[in-house]
């Protein structure tokens, strides 16, 4: 299930938006100011985001620049084109002026998944380089053979490196492909992971963070 994060001070407009997403099948987030919305990504990294520009606190025009490796859907009263075309310049995926259509929404956010798992063909990190689509991972142009949990794991490093990603927030972003890894199992699976990646490259790629989590 893909989640999508509601950051949204309007608490009338959040409760339909996050009764609208329910019912298509999303999980959802909830943040009321900008500031609330980081302290959340902090621990936990939705799929998408559906951002308000006026917030309490940090705006979304703050918020926007931070979150740029979240797929973000602008949802404005704002309706001035140069403000939609700067957002969109700076990082927004698309821009949705309030009131909108419900159905046009649900389109909008359909779309732009889409169109980020079409043109997300790699990731890299250093040597290391992952083709979600094939379900490959190569260490200095070499293949190695990973379990599917092994793989969700490195995902996850390589999209949030080099910042460290706690248990939690790793457990939580692979649930959907791994349903079967637990806390108590994961730090068996990182550990095997690590030895794998070690032996093309003898370096170790992944480091423990001491009651937190991973990071590469």
């Amino acid at each position: 299930m893909k989640t999508i994060a509601v950051i949204d001070d309007d608490i009338y407009i959040g409760d339909m938006l996050e009764t609208l997403l329910k019912k298509a099948g999303y999980g959802v987030l909830r943040a009321y100011s900008g500031t609330e919305a980081l302290l959340l990504f902090s621990t936990k990294r939705p799929d998408m985001a559906l951002l308000d520009l006026m917030l309490p606190g940090l705006s979304g025009e703050d918020v926007l620049p931070k979150i740029k490796d979240i797929p973000t859907i602008v949802l404005s009263a704002k309706a001035d084109i140069p403000g939609k075309v700067k957002l969109l310049m700076e990082g927004a995926d698309d821009y949705i002026t309030k009131p909108f259509d419900n159905s046009e929404l649900l389109a909008r956010i359909a779309v732009c998944f889409r169109k980020r798992s079409g043109a997300q063909s790699f990731l890299e990190y250093g040597d290391l380089r992952l083709l979600p689509n094939e379900r490959k991972a190569l260490v200095n142009g070499e293949e190695v053979h990973l379990t599917r949990t092994e793989f969700a794991i490195l995902k996850q490093l390589i999209l949030n490196a080099p910042n460290v990603v706690t248990k939690t927030q790793l457990l939580d972003a692979i649930s959907e492909d791994t349903p079967d890894c637990m806390e108590s199992s994961l730090k068996v699976h990182v550990s095997h992971l690590r030895k794998k990646l070690k032996r093309p490259a003898g370096a170790d790629y992944i480091e423990a963070v001491w009651g937190i989590g991973f990071k590469l």
